[in-house]
């Protein structure tokens, strides 16, 4: 009999997490053996528990909040798109024993809008609301998809220009405060902040969001986050949430450890619909 290789996602808090019974579905789809688990692990506790997994038989993790950047420093090699991001979601062992780490979320991003919902990215300006981590992580993705400019909102301004500026060899990519995005308007408006999920939003002004202009937030719940009400009360021809993100990063994670590509859409419907019952 063969023994399962082993992976897990670690992130503080974690009981929430749909990523377990995600690569169940795509281990169960593909034919591969294997355990993923999810493990409550603090920040302070990061480095001592990524060392005892991997000493264990480990194969791959996951990293969630509060966790990319110390993943992001504790990799020995890292991929070009988490060396732009500065943080790791996904680390791999290699055969010589060190760990590849790599970021998924923008590339996750990505095929979610344009493969799932049809969004074409070609051309459009982008407003990303926030300036943290899980920003720096879509932008590089985002104008590899020659969109027109990126526009990065923040409540402290510096934090907005300093991210835009380390991008901006590679697009139009500018940095701003909520007060001045008066008379602009956006094809996309990216909420990648995590105030929607305790009913926040920043300020945004009225027809910010273009005729038949999408909202996506970056944060999932089984209830419309406040967000993506706010893009239906504003005419979006789409306001979704990051259900797909989610379950598109995982399958790119999947395919960095056992280089075969899992099914994505039957395991977004699938969780779709049971967030409806």
């Amino acid at each position: 009999m063969t023994l399962p290789d082993h992976y897990a996602v670690f992130g503080d808090p974690i009981k929430h997490s749909k990523s377990p019974r995600i690569h169940k579905i795509f281990a169960e789809q593909t034919g591969q053996t294997l355990e993923y688990k999810a493990q409550e692990v603090p920040a302070e506790q990061f480095s001592e528990a990524v060392a005892a997994f991997f000493a264990n038989g480990g194969k791959g993790l996951n990293c969630t909040i509060p966790l990319k950047e110390l993943a992001w420093a504790y990799a020995d090699v890292k991929t070009e798109r988490a060396g732009m991001a500065k943080a790791v979601n996904t680390l791999a062992l290699q055969p010589d024993g060190s760990l590849l780490g790599d970021n998924t979320d923008g590339i996750g991003l990505v095929t979610d809008l344009m493969s799932n919902h049809g969004v074409t990215l070609a051309g459009s300006r982008i407003l990303i609301l926030g300036a943290g981590g899980a920003s720096r992580g879509i932008i590089a993705p985002l104008l590899e998809q020659s969109v027109q400019a990126i526009v990065i909102a923040n409540r402290t301004l510096d934090k907005a220009i300093n991210l835009a500026a380390e991008f901006q060899h590679q697009g139009v990519v500018t940095g701003c405060g909520f007060s001045d995005l008066k008379n602009q308007s956006f094809d996309l408006i990216i909420n990648a902040t995590s105030t929607s999920l305790s009913g926040q939003l920043p300020p945004l002004p009225e027809a910010i969001l273009a005729k038949n202009g999408v909202c996506y937030d970056l944060a999932y719940s089984n209830e419309p986050t406040v967000f993506v009400k706010w893009g239906q009360e504003n005419q979006a021809l789409k306001s979704l949430d990051g259900l797909g993100m989610l379950v598109e990063q995982a399958a790119e994670a999947f395919f960095i450890w056992r280089g075969i590509r899992p099914k994505t859409r039957p395991v977004i419907e699938l969780l779709s619909a049971e967030r409806k019952l």
